[in-house]
């Protein structure tokens, strides 16, 4: 049970024996008086960013745990001690990941229709969130039917491809998701900036045999490398390699290293393809430690302990955290029968918004 204790001129947030001073500036930011913050937007009405540098507190004190603080500058304001505690800590709203590997049977299949009801479209939200990838089962196998699903999810990510893209067998296609040769674990377009976040893809048909779809958590596999190899992996996670995608009207590159890192040196995702990175120039025994650090790391992905496959059925719709789960295909025979999927992007604060809103009123759209 946290609690406000003025002490002088100097406020402090308790919480057992954890204690914590409320910088007269700190509070200052966040006055929620009706002259200082919009009502409606939630938006300052002043700039924090002109506050005086010695800003301080003229006086406090502390009434059934709302906290009143009159301030040097003449403004005074009023904080609820529960506000304060929540605003202590930058946290971003949504459920923190948890690395999974392929003994943990994701991805979960959920029914189209939970994204119907605000509870049950919460849990998938959860889910994904937690995970980095849903199923979403008996989705309409009408062509275009992607679309809906990820305008109810975010806003389409339009690219070069179009809003959606066709998966299936062309000969002599642009890439070689369009072929019927095996792909391993990668995410799409690292050669953007930004890198598309989500990745649907809706399967529409299935008549062949293979063509299984492969997901990976890319957190546990960076995860298994940082314990087995730190020094391989701060190569990993901080030499910048190229990407790039042409064809006969485009060509998009970006720089950027494999594994990607918060501002707390947690791992947040890879940018991961073979077929397209290309390496610096390195002093030899530099890229040696490099290499046998992507080789790892390459071997950490195709492990049955961490990469799970399975036929995505027609109907199905996969959703994955193209920043976070990588994905893969087995080969298929397209002389056995056709293999059709649609696939698009979203950005990732889509899902994010549509939960923490969820979260707050618990409403539907």
């Amino acid at each position: 049970m946290t609690e406000l204790v003025v002490d002088g001129s100097r406020v402090l947030l308790r919480d057992g024996s954890d204690e914590v001073v409320l910088p007269a500036l700190w509070l200052r930011q966040y006055s929620a008086e009706p002259s200082e913050l919009d009502e409606i937007t939630g938006q300052r009405l002043f700039d924090p960013h002109l506050l005086p540098t010695d800003l301080a507190i003229a006086s406090a004190s502390v009434d059934a745990g709302v906290l009143t603080v009159s301030f040097s500058d003449g403004h005074t304001s009023t904080y609820a001690g529960d506000r304060l505690a929540a605003l202590r800590t930058l946290d971003d709203g949504v459920p923190a990941p948890k690395p999974w590997r392929a003994e943990d049977g994701i991805p979960a299949v959920h029914p189209w229709s939970s994204l119907d009801d605000p509870a049950t479209e919460r849990t998938v939200l959860e889910d994904f969130l937690v995970h980095g990838t849903v199923v979403l089962d008996g989705v309409p196998t009408e062509p275009g039917t992607i679309l809906t699903a990820a305008r109810s999810l975010g806003f389409v990510r339009e690219t070069n491809f179009g809003e959606l893209f066709d998966v299936r067998s062309m000969p002599g296609s642009t890439d070689l998701a369009y072929r019927a040769v095996p792909l391993s674990a990668h995410t799409d377009n690292p050669y953007r900036v930004p890198v598309p976040g989500i990745q649907l893809l809706h399967c529409l048909v299935n008549e062949t045999s293979g063509g299984l779809s492969s997901l990976v958590d890319g957190l546990a596999a960076a995860q298994i490398l940082r314990d087995e190899d730190p020094v391989g992996f701060d190569l990993l996670a901080t030499v910048p390699v190229r990407f790039t995608y042409r064809d006969a009207d485009t060509e998009i590159v970006a720089v950027l290293p494999v594994i990607a890192l918060d501002r707390d040196g947690a791992v947040t995702g890879l940018s991961y393809s073979p077929r397209l990175d290309e390496v610096p120039l390195l002093p030899d025994g530099d890229l040696r430690r490099y290499q046998a650090a992507r080789h790892r790391l390459s071997e950490l992905l195709a492990s049955p302990e961490l990469a799970v496959e399975f036929l995505l059925e027609p109907g199905q719709l996969m959703v994955f955290d193209n920043n976070r789960v990588l994905h893969g295909r087995t080969t298929f025979d397209p002389n056995e029968g056709l293999r059709h999927l649609q696939g698009c992007y979203i950005d990732s604060d889509g899902p994010r918004t549509r939960y923490r809103v969820l979260s707050r009123t618990g409403g539907a759209r």
